[in-house]
């Protein structure tokens, strides 16, 4: 079991346990150092930024270490270690069938508050966009107890780019004057989000992609039905994140990626009636999901053919001989600043799609034409 942000990766998906629920972590073990390090240090931060990008591990981590610390008990005690000495802990996992995990994974360790997106509606079944101030009131009033089970308080905050400037004052106040023996954990796809004023007192922890064969692994262990060879197709489209490598195997991306390159290996002789067809079953009602997973393929290709122009090497970075062909011919016909203003271009267009209410044929037809016309120098 991987390091899945659960936000990436519902519930029930695949099988996938959410991150309260995982008791491995993979491909982060120089992290996990840092933080076993630093409470070692006796001078651990009070206030953790972990970053990355999503569905790579962050949320895991945080609950993984918030597990650890809630084992430890209070000061002077030996926690889980009992009272004899014994070696010092290399990782920080805690044992799936002790009492303390089960309590956390049920959500009722009286020392662990977890901040997430808050319901919007009464019935509780749609999900706010964004983590408002009565989502986080509480975090001061709980640090400040004294710890019920005599050790640490933790807060974890899921995901803390989530929250809205009013959310985020209100959690700066805790972080100026945090209490003893309390650690938040602030869960961050995006950091550049955050108020300044709060990314200054937090230590930051980033955790960077997973590599192509431990997400083709992971993939195969949650799905052990997938092909290898799809698994690691998978795993290069996802770049790193285990759970968009999930979510777009449960949305049929590995076939969708397929029909767009085959629809772009055409160029610069465009098959404009396979363009057509391909458009139409995206703009089908019954499409979104498939319109979405395209047009983020779309944009990661073009990302993708931007940073192999970039460093001169034509193909380099793309994810198989289809497309290295393809951009090695694109790149030749326009120079770098082309493909820009094409990137440009088609990521406005694609943002406007929903807020616009725009045409979904239409905006297929126009990406792929504005493709067109710049590999046509």
């Amino acid at each position: 079991m991987s390091g899945i942000d659960e936000t990436d990766a519902p519930d029930g998906q695949a099988g996938i346990p959410p991150p309260r629920l995982n008791p491995d972590l993979v491909g982060h073990e120089a992290a996990e150092r840092s933080l076993l390090d630093a409470f070692r240090s006796e001078r651990l931060s009070h206030a953790w930024l972990i970053c990355g990008p999503r569905g790579i591990g962050k949320a895991t981590l945080a609950y993984r270490f918030a597990r650890f610390l809630l084992g430890q008990g209070g000061p002077g005690s030996s926690g889980l270690f009992g009272s004899l000495p014994v070696a010092e802990p290399e990782t920080l996992h805690v044992d799936p069938d002790s009492p303390l995990f089960r309590r956390i994974a049920a959500g009722g360790h009286a020392d662990l508050m977890v901040v997430e997106r808050g319901f919007s509606d009464d019935a509780r079944q749609k999900l706010r966009t964004e983590i408002v101030v009565a989502d986080v009131r509480r975090i001061g009033g709980f640090l400040a107890m004294t710890p019920a089970e005599g050790g640490w308080r933790v807060v974890i905050i899921d995901a803390a780019d989530e929250m809205n400037p009013s959310a985020m004052n209100a959690v700066l106040k805790v972080l100026e004057e945090p209490p003893p023996r309390s650690v938040l954990l602030l869960v961050c796809h995006n950091p550049g989000r955050l108020l300044p004023t709060v990314r200054s007192r937090c230590r930051r922890l980033v955790l960077n992609p997973l590599g192509e064969d431990a997400v083709a692994g992971l993939l195969t262990r949650f799905d052990p039905g997938m092909a290898p060879a799809d698994a690691l197709a998978l795993a290069r489209l996802a770049e790193g994140s285990v759970g968009r490598a999930l979510t777009l195997a449960g949305e049929g991306g590995l076939a969708l990626y397929r029909d767009l390159i085959g629809l772009l290996s055409t160029l610069p002789n465009l098959d404009i009636p396979a363009l057509h067809e391909f458009a139409d079953r995206l703009s089908r009602p019954t499409a979104d999901s498939a319109f979405r997973t395209v047009t983020e393929l779309l944009r990661n290709w073009l990302a993708r053919l931007i940073r192999a122009g970039a460093v001169a090497t034509a193909g380099g970075g793309m994810q198989n001989d289809a497309e290295s062909a393809l951009a090695a011919r694109l790149l030749a016909a326009g120079g770098l600043e082309r493909w820009l203003e094409v990137w440009e271009k088609i990521t406005t267009l694609l943002a406007r799609t929903d807020g616009a209410n725009l045409d979904r044929k239409s905006v297929i037809l126009n990406a792929v034409l504005t493709i067109d016309k710049a590999g046509r120098a």
